[in-house]
């Protein structure tokens, strides 16, 4: 286990050292800024539950909650469907929400919306769970026609169809801390 692991952190090395930048950490701070702005005159006399996606969604919830100046309440749920490979398999639910979302708005955060399989069965959890409302918001909304899913209310910036890591998205794991969103060399 030890030996698999110390490989793939010399691979992560490489790839970050081979990767594009596409967004640098400047630019996604002002997309924030724009992203907050149109959140804040859509739902902000709503006293809303933000709710972050685990583990995608650590860094943009971090990003974007501080620039949301209006009383909200945060959670989070952890269900995922990488499980720190770079393809999606089955949904695993890990962590539910804590708070009761009965009768309340929801802004579901995330770091991509790809194909939107997941932020798509949040999304129908949290209405089962009797929410009032739904909004998602992302970071980064993927270009491309394979969407399955609803797409996201509320996007900071679209990306080409790239496998990409950094500021919350992760390749195999890791990378999430990466200053920006980088596109992984010929993947």
């Amino acid at each position: 286990m030890m030996q698999r692991l110390q490989e793939l952190f010399i691979e992560s090395r490489k790839i970050r050292a081979e990767a594009e930048c596409l967004i640098t950490q400047e630019e996604m701070h002002s997309a924030v800024v724009t992203l907050a702005q149109n959140i804040t005159a859509e739902i902000a006399n709503t006293q809303p539950i933000v709710i972050g996606i685990m583990n995608g969604g650590m860094i943009p919830m971090g990003l974007l909650v501080p620039e949301l100046d209006f009383p909200l309440q945060l959670d989070y749920v952890h269900a995922t469907r990488y499980r720190d490979k770079i393809h999606g398999g089955d949904m695993r639910w890990l962590v539910e929400p804590q708070l009761s979302l009965q009768d309340r708005t929801i802004l579901l955060v995330d770091d991509i919306h790809d194909e939107g399989i997941t932020l798509e069965s949040i999304k129908i959890y949290c209405e089962q769970k009797g929410a009032q409302k739904v909004y998602s918001a992302v970071l980064v909304n993927k270009i491309h026609n394979r969407k399955k899913g609803t797409s996201a209310d509320f996007i900071a910036l679209d990306i080409p169809d790239r496998y990409v890591f950094g500021l919350g998205l992760d390749y195999k794991g890791l990378l999430r801390n990466a200053p920006g969103i980088f596109a992984v060399k010929d993947l």
